[in-house]
């Protein structure tokens, strides 16, 4: 760590403090996309609304092609799980 610390012009002391905060900070990140996952497998457990990967793809390649793409809109109902065709 010296070394790194050396070449980097900088204290072994902020090397660590750095790392740790650097950790903290990807774990909260982590920890938010969990919650945002279980909130989200929660709204959908109440309401059943949902999109499937292949909708939401064919959605986003037309904004990525500059089409006027409207507002996906949200169905109900029994969510298939069978994967995308692939071509």
């Amino acid at each position: 760590m010296q070394h790194l610390a050396d070449v980097l012009h900088r204290s072994a002391h902020w090397i660590v403090c750095q790392a740790i905060q650097d950790y903290v900070e990807r774990e909260e990140k982590r920890e938010a996309f969990k919650q945002d996952a279980r909130r989200a497998w929660e709204e959908y457990q109440r309401n059943g609304l949902h999109l499937t990967a292949a909708e939401a793809d064919e959605w986003l390649a037309k904004l990525e092609s500059g089409d006027n793409a409207s507002r996906l809109r949200a169905k109900s109902g029994p969510f298939d799980c069978q994967p995308a065709a692939t071509s």
